[in-house]
This record gives structure tokens, C-alpha cells and sequence, in this order.
């Protein structure tokens, strides 16, 4: 049997990439496989889970942001047998509300007539601290991945988003260990939504972050690498 540390897949968010987990791979990844799932190619989750699968260890530890805890489920229902470890920030298991879905479509919108710009201005107040709205680093790492990803790439995802399954139903049967991390301020999915998940899945373990939104592993980086570099040890109790 290897002693090699287990390989840790990390599942960005929407519009995010590796940028989002800059503090997690540099100070996780000593003596340890650490990749972030690229997200840009497919509108739907099976597809995307294909994807990654092909591409991933034949066993690996997830840590998944948001839209990548949609995905993470999706993992989850075609090869449990692979995620050793299971981490879920800042995501929730419901389907959208309708208010939501049309939120998604009027962005939707604004990106198909050209004004893929005016998005992510738009969604920022839903991703960050109150406080920290107005932080030119954080608003600038924000913007710069969307840009970097673009239009096509958020119309892929939203598609995706929009498309999920309810995923409480699968909750029961998560066996590997896992983290549940939020930030108590996290205004895109609120608290009770992570409370749920962690009810609903045998031995796991709620994290609340303070004074922290949407965007945990950039607001609170350090508290994240903690956190995760724990759960990976096995050191929670």
C-alpha cells in the first residue's frame, strides 16, 4: 500500500478557477498532488463529472466550492467508490427557487445580448462580506477571473446551474468523511442551506467561518487551509 499522501481534487465555483484556491494550493500541495478541476467545457453536470473523472486519480479527496458542490453530488452518483474525503463550501443540495432561476435567466440575458461585463459587478454584493464590497484586491480577483473565463464559459455553467438535481435525497448515502464549511455571512447560500447538507450526511462536520461571505477560500483563506488541511489529516473530531 502507497504512504503517498491522498491526491486533492479542488472544484471551483462559478466563473472561478484556480485563483480562488491560490492560498490552498500553495500551502497544501508540499508532498502532495493538488489540482483544480477545469469547469469551462461542459453544460451539464454528468458531462463535466465525466470529464473530471477520466482526468482524476483512481482515489482522490474533493474540496468543492458552490457550483463545484453541484458537482461534487454528481461525483458522488457516478463514482463514490473514488472520492476518498468529501469537503463542501459555501454550496447548498436544493435545486433552485424560482426566484433564483429567474435571477440566473436575467444574467443569462445580459450575457447573450453583449453585456457580459455589467455581471459580475452585479453579483459581487451576493459573493463577498458587506464589508468588503468595496476591497479593490478582493473586487479585482473577483472580476478577473470572470473575465478569464467569459461569456460562453458562464452560459455553460448557468446552463449546468440551472439543470441540477435535488440532491438531499443522496445525502444519506455519503459514506466519506466530510466537511461542511461556511461563511455566516454567506449571502448566495446561506447558512441553514450548509446546516442542511451536514444533517443530512452521516459523521459530517459543520465549519462556520465569521465575518466571511460567499467566496470563503479568497475572504478567509487561512481559516480555509486550516480547515481543509485538517480534514484531509483526519484530525476533526
Amino acid at each position: 500500500m502507497s504512504d503517498d499522501p491522498l491526491p486533492l481534487l479542488l472544484l471551483p465555483g462559478l466563473l472561478c478557477d484556480d485563483a480562488l484556491w491560490a492560498h490552498q494550493l500553495r500551502h497544501l500541495g508540499a508532498g502532495r498532488a493538488v489540482e483544480v478541476a477545469d469547469l469551462r467545457h461542459d453544460d451539464t453536470f454528468p458531462a463535466m463529472a465525466a470529464r473530471v473523472l477520466a482526468a482524476a486519480p483512481a482515489r482522490f479527496a474533493v474540496a468543492a466550492h458552490s457550483m463545484g458542490g453541484y458537482l461534487a453530488f454528481e461525483l458522488m452518483r457516478q463514482a463514490p467508490e473514488r472520492i476518498a474525503r468529501l469537503a463542501l463550501l459555501g454550496t447548498g443540495a436544493r435545486p433552485d427557487t424560482e426566484e433564483q432561476r429567474l435571477r440566473r435567466r436575467l444574467l443569462v440575458d445580459l450575457a447573450r445580448r453583449g453585456r457580459f461585463r455589467g455581471v459580475t459587478p452585479r453579483l459581487l454584493p451576493l459573493f463577498v462580506h458587506p464589508d468588503r464590497v468595496n476591497e479593490e484586491a478582493l473586487a479585482a480577483t473577483v472580476m478577473t477571473m470572470a473575465e478569464r473565463l467569459g461569456a460562453a464559459t458562464f452560459l455553460r455553467q448557468q446552463h449546468a446551474i440551472m439543470q441540477r438535481p435535488d440532491s438531499r435525497g443522496l445525502l444519506p448515502a455519503i459514506a466519506a468523511p466530510t466537511l461542511v464549511v461556511c461563511g455566516r455571512e454567506d449571502a448566495a447560500t446561506p447558512l441553514a442551506l450548509s446546516e442542511e447538507i451536514a444533517a443530512g450526511i452521516p459523521g459530517a462536520r459543520l465549519a462556520v467561518i465569521e465575518e466571511c461571505g460567499h467566496l470563503a477560500p479568497l475572504e478567509r483563506p487561512q481559516a480555509v487551509t486550516v480547515l481543509l488541511r485538517l480534514w484531509l489529516e483526519g484530525a476533526l473530531p
